[in-house]
Order: structure tokens, then sequence, then C-alpha cells
């Protein structure tokens, strides 16, 4: 690719992107590359076409960028200064929140989509991973128990499982203060095996059930891979990319299903860097028109994942500093505390 290739493509992307209409040769001549011909734009369009960067809604029209120029476009705005102009007023609306780890995700997703009008998500990892706070389990008639989970944080799950055979509150009572007590201020991976054996000492009478109650516990903490946050979801009424309805479901229906969701989350997670997927580099069906831009962050001194979903005619560079900002914050805001 020339140096001029290039040039038209970052052009006509950033037009599109601003506009929403096709960009034609001579506006690319008089609001972006002076000094050449609409000519010789129109040529090079034409070959960019040819390469797969280009596309003409009709004959007569200007030409709108494939997910391939959106690359381009990303991969070049990724590699340059952005501007940060937002940075103080989302660092002093999340340093000023006092409120627990779920409030806080909420109030950052909401936040998110404001600032982008794209869908903010937030996920928290691996319940099994999180340090845990305290645990319930609690009678709800018969053999059904529910069980309550606090997290480090504040984060509260709930859980509601049975047992074999009917058990006394007094026992299912020793039993949560057992677990709850050996399990406090460690992560369930660190602690499950061990588990097993401190609950049942003492407890013979009832190890049966307290082996499966464990057993309820562990299936419930590792198989919850993520608990996710999201906010956004309505205001996609309002953007015209997403008028067709099968691109709106397209969305919906991964923030409904999660689990492939919850793939891409996991490689940003590992990867430890943002990771932006455009168009078909999402793997799920429906999404070839969207794009995703995800960051990992720690919120409250905890692994977290945040990302927003939109069209392809996303206004990366505002979307990208945005996340970045709101994940610098939430890493000063667990700094401080």
């Amino acid at each position: 690719m020339t140096e001029r290739q290039l040039s038209i493509i970052l052009a006509v992307v950033y037009e599109y992107i601003k506009t929403g209409e096709p960009a034609g040769s001579r506006t690319i001549v008089k609001k972006y590359i002076r000094g050449l011909s609409p000519a010789t734009i129109r040529n090079e369009m034409a070959d960019l076409e040819e390469l797969g960067y280009f596309y003409q809604p009709h004959s007569s029209s200007g030409r709108l960028p494939t997910a391939r120029a959106y690359r381009v476009y990303v991969d070049s705005v990724t590699a340059r200064a952005r501007d940060y102009s937002h940075t103080e007023d989302i660092r002093r609306e999340i340093l000023g929140s006092k409120s627990g780890l779920e409030d806080l995700l909420n109030h950052v997703t909401h936040l998110m989509a404001r600032l982008t009008n794209c869908v903010a998500v937030a996920a928290v990892p691996a319940l099994e991973d999180a340090e845990i706070q305290h645990i319930d389990l609690m009678m709800m008639g018969g053999n059904n128990v529910l069980a309550l989970i606090v997290l480090k944080g504040g984060l509260v799950h709930h859980s509601q499982f049975s047992l074999p055979y009917e058990i006394d509150a007094e026992t299912l009572e020793e039993l949560s203060r057992r677990i709850s007590t050996f399990s406090a201020g460690h992560s369930w991976r660190d602690v499950r095996e061990m588990l097993y054996q401190y609950v049942s000492s003492g407890l013979t009478e009832a190890e049966t059930a307290c082996r499966d109650a464990i057993r309820e516990l562990d299936k419930f903490l590792t198989e919850q891979n993520y608990r996710f946050f999201s906010s956004g979801a309505r205001q996609l009424l309002d953007v015209p990319h997403f008028q067709t309805l099968s691109r709106i479901q397209a969305v919906l229906n991964l923030l409904e299903q999660e689990k492939p969701l919850a793939r891409m989350i996991e490689r940003c997670r590992e990867s430890k860097n943002m990771r932006i997927s455009l168009g078909e580099e999402n793997e799920t069906e429906g999404m070839e028109d969207n794009a995703m831009i995800l960051i990992p962050a720690r919120p409250r001194q905890q692994k977290a994942v945040l990302g927003l979903i939109g069209p392809l005619r996303m206004d990366y560079e505002k979307s990208i500093s945005v996340l970045e900002s709101v994940a610098d914050a939430l890493d000063e805001d667990s700094s401080g505390r």
C-alpha cells in the first residue's frame, strides 16, 4: 500500500464516521488531500475497491469503507496520540464514587454508554478466583437451600440448590458458619479441597449433606465465569445503523447468551491488552456489521474487563480514549483504597 492510498483510506473512513455519507473523490480532495486532482483520487479509490477496502452502494455514489478499511483506520488511531479532554471529568466522577463494586460497575457502564452512544459492558471474571468475604446458607423449605456469596468489594452472588435429604436448620447454620469462617479472605480455588474435610469433621451425622452443599457451591462458583454489567442497549434504537432489526438482534443476543462474549473477554483478560474486533473478526453470528473494543481494568483491586459494542461506523478515537480514561481512573481508585 502506498502512502497516498493509506491517506485515502483514512480520509474515507473518517468522512463516513463523521457524516454517514459515502465519500467521493471531490470531497476527499477538498477536505483532506489537497494538491491532487479528483480524477487521480478516483482512480486510486477504484484500485482500493478492487483490493477490498471500499464498496459503492450504487454506481454513481462515492465509496464506503469495508471492515478491512476500518482495520487500517483503527490501527492508525491506536498508534497515535488521542484526545483526552474528557479524562478529568471521568476521573472526578469515578473517584467521587463511594459505592461498592457492583454499584460502581453499573455506574461505569452508564457513564461509558452516555459518552460514546455505544453499548457498554463490564465483566468481573472467575468467581473461583475472587476473594470471599462471607458465605451464608439459608433454608428455603424442604431440602432446598439458598447460598449467598459476598465477595471482596461488595459483589453479591446467589444460587439455590437441593440437598439429597432435608437438613435441620441448626446443622445448616453450623455448616454455613464453618464454610464462611474457613473461606473468608481466600479464593474458592484456594480452599475448596480442604473445605470438604474441614466441614465434615464434627458434622459426621450430616456428612453427605455437607459434601453435597460444597459440591453445589463449587459448581456455581466455577461455572459462573463472569458477572456481567451492561448499559446502552435501549439507545441503539436511535442509531441509524441499528434501524435494521437483524443488527440490533445480534447485539442483544450477544448480551443474553454471554458465552461468546465471555470467550472474547477471557482473551482480553489473558492478553492484558486492549482488543478491537471489527466485522467478521467478531466470532458471533450476526456481528459482521459491528465492532467491539475491550480493555482490562482493576476496579476496587478486582480484575475486570470493560468494553464497548457498536456499529463499524463507531467514533473509534473517542471510544478508545473513553475506555482508556475509565480504566485509568478505576486503577487510580483502587490504588487509593
